[in-house]
């Protein structure tokens, strides 16, 4: 079943054209890697689709509503949650203070509850951190912070924005499968990461961006043994 589908995606800063045509797709229950060149516009998708940002032409459906105009407070309702590059916490707010921040507009409270208790299933140090101030919280673990927060609006789909940036080598596995057990949870995502190795390992399918054109797509596995894919991201 088809989730999101972006059609002739446009966005504009000012007169330049950050997003020229991006057009892809995200089938229910599948991780999709979009990955690129620093500036090639990964996040400029990510933020067309969550409503941050207005394209200036194109479609974006998800679940065949169209949304490319919504306000983001309703895309978020329809069911997309966005976790941003940056590790965008609220550092003098405590850790549980954050996670609930992510179920605003939610009204299910013995539902809320119970999820609290999912994301610290997901993050157990989490759940050790609760009453610390998330400012106070290592850089892997704000990371996991703001993931646990998107997950509390309760998304069918999960846009991440390079949630390795900047995190250990031991850390970033330890996220990976976090994000692989989100994603047998029945949450779809789309992953836009600098680690493309990383990326191309875990996702189903995959689309490479360069300067806000869609230049390749196919089978993560496939991209991964491809010789011009493996120069250009893979270091090989």
């Amino acid at each position: 079943m088809l989730l999101l589908e972006v059609k002739d995606l446009r966005v504009r800063y000012g007169s330049a054209e950050a997003i020229k045509g991006c057009s892809m797709n995200i089938k229910e229950g599948e991780i999709i890697a979009l990955i690129g060149a620093n500036g090639a516009g990964k996040t400029t998708t990510l933020r067309a689709i969550s409503g941050l940002i207005m394209p200036s032409g194109g479609e974006i459906r998800f679940q065949d509503n169209r949304i490319d105009r919504a306000p983001a407070h309703n895309i978020v309702k329809l069911g997309i949650a966005h976790s941003p590059e940056g590790r965008i916490v609220f550092a003098p707010m405590t850790v549980l203070e954050n996670i609930k921040l992510g179920a605003y507009r939610r009204k299910d409270k013995d539902q809320i509850a119970q999820d609290i208790e999912v994301m610290y299933e997901h993050f157990p140090i989490l759940k050790t951190r609760a009453r610390q101030l998330a400012g106070s919280l290592s850089g892997g673990e704000q990371q996991m912070l703001a993931i646990a927060r998107a997950l509390m609006a309760s998304p069918r789909l999960l846009l991440l924005d390079e949630p390795s940036m900047g995190l250990s080598p031991k850390i970033t596995e330890e996220l990976g499968n976090i994000i692989r057990n989100i994603n047998q949870g029945g949450v779809s995502i789309l992953l836009v990461e600098q680690n493309a190795r990383m990326a191309l390992k875990m996702a189903d399918r995959a689309y490479i961006l360069e300067v806000g054109k869609i230049v390749m797509e196919g089978d993560a596995d496939e991209l991964a043994e491809d010789e011009g894919v493996k120069k250009a991201y893979l270091g090989g």
